[in-house]
């Protein structure tokens, strides 16, 4: 008993010092934000990530709803749990976009930033399912903490975020004594006990450093579960609901005896708000309930509702690796600014029960969330869309880095024998990248099977792994490190770079030689520059022969140097691509979107590689076993004014631009550019089709643009 005694004023000192501790780290990393303490915050732009997904969907519509002012732009990578659904109250708001894409791609998250002025961001999007931690926990780490620094990285360098919301979870406390009559507080120690948990603290580590270090304005939530409608049914309720209208068993980690809290998703989305416009910045806000539940308890409520017998529909199955005894949070500070709980269990309970029974489609196929133990990471997800023909809110939306296919392999023929070897069978590599998600969907469309490769390229054995179980007829190579957000990253980040640009191809090419594969290998032609044999102007192009001789960018560099080392391989067709332009042009990689977005461009005639008529013919080459060196780009040149006046005409009557010289530009960037025209001749004469530049800019990019846009207006 005395103990116990010691250890509780153990605990309260310890309490004290931390909360006197943060105090003084407000006052230093924090100080603007004492100024306005008693201030109401109001956003204008407004990023939430992740909200496709159960929490966050419900907080969009709760924000468009309330706030029609506030311009909600969304990112949304899709995953398994994700479904566009969720956002239908929200897809006709003048102030909602939708934005396909990953929050771990830093260029995509850069270009959101600034081209749409975000001041706030609501940081939602991470994996959350303890079960899939256990099974696939790399993964957890690469979306919760790689894709939350990303996120901070870009918050840093834009320097214009008034307010970023870090949405974390009651787990990273770890187990609440079972005799605890106080609730875990703001400062109490974490102590995470599974993978999933381990990962949000991390996370959370990155967002505190980034507030002290930075003076980054970070608020962070940590909250008890939540239920309601949409959520994806791999967690509990949800799950026993569906079980539960097919009579079928609820499943039990362990004895049932784990206690948990539940908040109803509305009150959750309200406890936002009100963060949003009251929290202060430095702080932590717990998001809770004192009111709980043992999991056996809630089983024997959901057979009650579905008049099933609990001796017989409930089924005890293996625990977890290590499964929490008790959740339990003190929710006094976020009382404080003004909010509570306003749904009782039971009113909640059957709002949530009515929506499953009135939409018991609204997931697809899920049987395997509905198992005792779900891998929903262990399986591709599917990408649902919202109800009608389009997938996006007209043209203030947009698709990225659909990168869906992963670990997919799509059948050349719906009824083709499962024991047919396939005539083709393609290894991509560069999944998130924007080449490699438009050869993904070049195969879908040809019926070509195909996978994407898992292993990095540096890594051999990993790289022997994807083929031993794929096994490809041609493995196709557009990974790689072009800058963050452009080449000049590639200047303070050397090895990285030679890691991936040159170790890593050498390394896959050396794997595809062993086993008799032809590599298709995304080069770069930005290795040359205008000299005295090939002047500006001269309609006299680098051909594949001709030595680099563009040394500017480290990047350049690097390319240059793996390209003439894999001259070596007899297995390698490179293919040289320059300035890559498609018809997406609200993808941040697009040149065209690059230039349109610049203050001030240069005006020099360059050779483009117009990648909607280009990708096929390199799936073409591949079938023709094309090997070697070729310039891949269109005939001809096509300057940077002439592609603004393209632009001008078919896509934006008011568009203006500045030019500026190559003496101008060379102050703004930390490395020179590389300008050139490529003799494209050897590619024509293998393809009589292939259209000059201009002409191809016009049929593949701007023609298609200007219906778009002409069906929308």
């Amino acid at each position: 008993m005395i103990g116990k005694k010691r250890e509780n004023i153990f605990f309260l000192l310890h309490w004290i010092l931390i909360r006197l501790f943060r105090i003084l780290c407000c006052s230093v990393c924090f100080n603007e934000s004492i100024l306005d303490m008693a201030a109401t915050y109001e956003p204008k732009n407004i990023l939430i990530t992740g909200a496709a997904g159960f929490i966050a969907s419900h907080v969009c519509n709760r924000l468009i709803r309330n706030y029609p002012h506030y311009k909600i732009v969304v990112l949304d990578k899709l995953d398994y749990c994700s479904n566009l659904k969720n956002l239908l109250p929200s897809k006709s708001s003048p102030n909602f976009k939708f934005i396909k894409g990953d929050i771990e791609s830093a260029d995509l998250v850069n270009f959101i930033l600034l081209s749409e002025s975000i001041d706030t961001i609501m940081h939602f999007a991470a994996q959350t399912h303890v079960d899939n931690s256990f099974g696939n926990s790399l993964e957890f780490t690469k979306n919760n903490i790689y894709g939350t620094h990303v996120l901070l990285e870009a918050c840093k360098v834009t320097g214009q975020i008034r307010r970023f919301i870090h949405v974390s979870t009651d787990e990273v406390y770890g187990e609440t004594d079972e005799d605890a009559v106080v609730g875990n507080h703001e400062a109490s120690q974490l102590l995470p006990t599974n993978p999933y948990s381990a990962t949000k603290a991390g996370a959370e580590m990155l967002v505190m450093a980034y507030g002290c270090s930075y003076g980054l304005p970070v608020i962070t939530t940590r909250g008890n579960n939540v239920y309601g409608p949409n959520q994806f049914p791999e967690k509990m309720i949800p799950k026993f609901i569906l079980l539960a209208m097919k009579g079928k068993p609820l499943p039990i980690h362990g004895d049932g005896s784990n206690v948990r809290s539940y908040l109803y998703c509305e009150d959750v989305a309200e406890a936002f708000e009100v963060i949003l416009h009251r929290g202060e910045v430095g702080h932590v806000y717990n998001v809770g309930t004192t009111k709980e539940r043992r999991v056996i308890d809630v089983a024997r409520e959901m057979c009650k509702l579905f008049s099933l017998n609990p001796d017989t529909h409930i089924k005890f199955v293996e625990n977890r690796p290590f499964n929490d005894q008790r959740y339990f949070l003190d929710d006094q500070k976020l009382k404080n600014l003004g909010w509570f709980e306003r749904t009782s269990w039971e009113e909640g309970l059957k709002k949530t029960m009515e929506w499953y029974v009135n939409n018991p489609d609204w997931w697809g196929d899920v049987s395997g969330a509905l198992v005792p133990h779900p891998r929903m990471l262990m399986v591709p997800g599917i990408e649902r869309k919202f109800d009608g023909p389009d997938t996006s809110n007209s043209a203030s939306s947009f698709a990225v880095n659909d990168s869906n296919a992963d670990g997919r392999v799509v059948p050349v023929t719906t009824d083709s024998p499962l024991t047919q070897k396939p005539a083709l069978k393609f290894l991509i590599y560069g999944r998130t990248g924007w080449i490699g998600g438009l050869l993904g969907k070049i195969c879908e469309k040809q019926g070509i099977p195909f996978q994407y490769g898992r292993g990095r390229l540096e890594e051999r054995s990993q790289l022997l792994a994807d083929i031993q179980t794929v096994k490809p007829t041609h493995v196709f190579n557009a990974a790689g490190v072009t800058g963050r957000p452009n080449v000049d990253w590639c200047e303070t980040n050397k090895p990285e770079t030679i890691r991936t640009n040159v170790a890593g191809t050498l390394t896959l090419a050396d794997v595809c030689r062993e086993h008799g594969l032809l590599m298709m290998n995304y080069a770069t032609g930005c290795i040359f520059e205008y000299d005295a044999a090939h002047p500006l102007g001269s309609g006299i192009g680098f051909k594949e022969e001709d030595k680099p001789n563009f040394t500017g960018s480290f990047y350049s560099k690097a390319k240059a140097m793996v390209e003439e080392l894999m001259q070596e391989y007899d297995n390698v067709c490179t293919l040289r691509v320059r300035m890559p332009i498609s018809s997406d042009l609200s993808n941040p990689r697009n040149f065209i979107t690059k230039i349109s977005c610049y203050n001030k461009v240069v005006d020099i005639p360059n050779s483009v590689t117009i990648l909607d008529e280009l990708l096929p013919i390199s799936i073409e080459m591949a079938k023709r076993n094309c090997r070697g060196i070729w310039n891949f780009t269109n005939p001809g040149v096509v300057s940077h004014n002439e592609v603004l006046e393209m632009y001008k005409n078919y896509i934006d009557p008011k568009f203006n631009w500045v030019n500026f010289t190559l003496e101008e530009q060379a102050k703004v960037i930390v490395a020179p550019r590389s300008n050139n025209e490529m003799d494209a001749s050897k590619l024509k004469n293998e393809f009589p089709e292939l259209l000059p530049i201009k002409e191809s800019l016009i049929k593949y990019v701007f023609e298609p643009n200007k219906k778009l846009i002409a069906g929308e207006v």
